[in-house]
């Protein structure tokens, strides 16, 4: 049973990594070939940091990214704090809540930002683009935010704040010196998390972004629907390594944070 168990493994994580792999291997082909193999080369990737259509977008999707999981942070923690102090029943209704824009489709989450913002539009005379891509990253990394944030109070032991004020800290320096430090993995991991999904968001962002800002995997399907080139092979390589990255190092704050609880 262990040696099919793991056949099975083998088999689902080849049919999963395989196709990036090729991906990854034929960004450094020297020619355009997506079939064989010629030789070894870096330029698909110099080509790719002269492409300014990319640069910009690229720059345009990191800024997004950034700001719309700076703000989602700071709006989940102060809403898991709020939850949190809730009682039982309205909590779990408004988990339930939280839950909504994770479950829904992205497709029906794009369209109906994009229908908010078309009525708000044609009342308020502004067009679609960095700030209703932003205000569409925000609404989705939220949740995320939320549900990184509210273990973390469970997790606590709940007499610590009022054990803080008793020994002659005021309600705000309790917080930042007994609350904050206990819930800070939580933080920075639902920051990673959103950052992630600001990062590769493309249906939502397809349906908010305006022609003056767009987001590089819009880009990437705009240069798709023409012609392949290895230079978007370049791209998805160095996007693979970076949430790669991102999820290491959330998972090392996690296991950093369970070390610490034991």
């Amino acid at each position: 049973m262990k040696k099919i168990s793991k056949i099975y493994m083998s088999l689902l994580l080849m049919f999963l990594y395989v196709p990036i792999f090729v991906l990854i291997v034929f960004s450094f082909n020297t020619t355009k070939s997506r079939t064989v193999f010629e030789g070894f080369t870096f330029d698909w990737y110099i080509r790719l940091f002269q492409n300014e259509l990319i640069l910009s977008s690229l720059w345009n999707t990191l800024l997004i990214s950034i700001s719309a999981a700076t703000i989602s942070t700071i709006l989940g923690t102060a809403a898991a704090i709020g939850i949190n102090n809730m009682k039982k029943l309205p909590k779990a209704v408004v988990m339930n809540i939280n839950n909504f824009p994770i479950i829904n489709p992205e497709i029906v989450t794009g369209v109906s930002l994009m229908l908010l913002f078309v009525f708000f539009a044609a009342r308020m005379n502004f067009n679609f683009g960095f700030v209703t891509l932003l205000i569409a990253h925000i609404t989705f990394d939220v949740p995320y935010v939320i549900l990184n944030v509210m273990p973390k109070f469970r997790q606590m032991n709940p007499n610590l704040y009022e054990a803080a004020q008793d020994l002659g800290c005021n309600p705000f320096k309790a917080f930042f010196k007994v609350v904050l430090p206990e819930i800070m993995p939580g933080i920075v991991s639902g920051f990673l998390m959103a950052f992630t999904f600001s990062l590769d968001d493309f249906i939502i962002s397809y349906f908010t972004s305006g022609a003056t800002s767009q987001t590089l995997p819009i880009t990437i399907y705009s240069m798709t629907r023409r012609k392949v080139s290895p230079e978007i092979n370049a791209l998805s390589t160095i996007i693979f390594l970076v949430v790669v990255i991102v999820l290491i190092v959330k998972n090392i704050l996690e296991n950093r944070s369970k070390e610490e609880r034991v």
